[in-house]
């Protein structure tokens, strides 16, 4: 068999083990999401193995998504961090058996702090879904493994379960981006959803003429600012802006005429406008769609910066 083949094979055994959770779904599922919705207390994964790593993704994914989380190795438990576990805490315990000693061993210690437990296992019959609140079934026909010895269509649907379970609880609770970006401040995605306008626009010696200023003079401005544009005002009303794409056409098409022309003649009306409280997406979107570089900052239509797309940093 090829390697292409080999690979192939896996992708459709394991992409069946996933379309077969759907048909092993019962009220078991649903009835864990409103538990850990209504409770006062954390979810707490606990598996041994390599169900043990994808509990770890679970709780990382369930942690970022507005549910708190976290994981609990089960023999580190049995040694002392059971201390760790409250009374309103939930447990997400995983054994693709359902008779991981590890696992079960935790088991009195839950029933007697009357801690409510939902199993994930491929047995439904197994010694840690009889001792469950809720059982989620995760079995699968067969393991891509030739072997049939190392969990691999097992371990996928673990995950796959555990991501249904964090959607629906993003979805219970109406989780939304900036939700998401709140976890994420260091991220780009933090930065695209929690950064406002005013935190980069440029908003220190702002390249402003008036109506009257001479052309010599807006390429001087133009020149020092570094900006690419001057903002033409009035009284601190904005009348419009004169980039330097509009004095290099101003030259071709006024060639006799350019040394006299001012910036009213010079400059663009009705300029594109941001307030400083938007956020960077917006700015980005408004840039965009407008097919513009730069954007004049605005407070109560008053110029207080000008914000370029190289500041947005997306």
């Amino acid at each position: 068999m090829s390697i292409k083949k080999i690979a192939q094979e896996v992708f459709e055994i394991e992409s069946k083990a996933i379309l077969d959770l759907s048909k092993n779904l019962s009220s078991d599922f649903e009835e864990a999401v409103i538990s850990i919705f209504n409770s006062n207390g954390k979810l707490i994964i606990s598996g041994m193995g390599k169900s043990g790593i994808i509990g770890k993704k679970i709780a990382a994914t369930l942690a970022s998504t507005g549910t708190p989380s976290f994981f609990l190795h089960p023999a580190e438990a049995y040694h002392g961090d059971l201390g760790m576990i409250e009374k309103d805490d939930i447990l997400l315990l995983i054994s693709n058996s359902g008779e991981t000693d590890e696992i079960l061993k935790l088991i009195p210690f839950l029933k007697l702090q009357e801690n409510k437990v939902i199993a994930m296992s491929g047995n439904p019959c197994s010694t840690l879904a009889k001792n469950s609140n809720y059982h989620l079934n995760i079995k699968v026909e067969k393991e891509a493994c030739p072997l049939q010895l190392a969990p691999t269509s097992s371990t996928t649907a673990t995950l796959v379960m555990g991501d249904a379970l964090a959607v629906a609880l993003m979805k219970k609770r109406n989780f939304q981006d900036t939700d998401f970006a709140q976890f994420h401040p260091g991220g780009s995605l933090g930065r695209r959803l929690l950064t406002r306008v005013q935190d980069v626009m440029q908003k220190e010696n702002l390249p402003i003429v008036s109506m009257h200023t001479s052309i010599q003079k807006i390429i001087s401005v133009i020149s020092e600012a570094r900006l690419g544009l001057v903002v033409v005002s009035e009284e601190s009303i904005i009348q419009g802006v004169i980039t330097d794409g509009d004095i290099r056409r101003a030259m071709e098409e006024s060639q006799e005429t350019f040394f006299t022309l001012t910036a009213s003649a010079l400059m663009s009306k009705n300029p594109k406008t941001i307030e400083g409280k938007e956020k960077l997406t917006i700015a980005q979107s408004l840039m965009t769609e407008s097919k513009v570089n730069s954007l004049l900052v605005v407070e109560n239509k008053k110029l207080i910066g000008v914000v370029q797309i190289y500041d947005l940093g997306l």
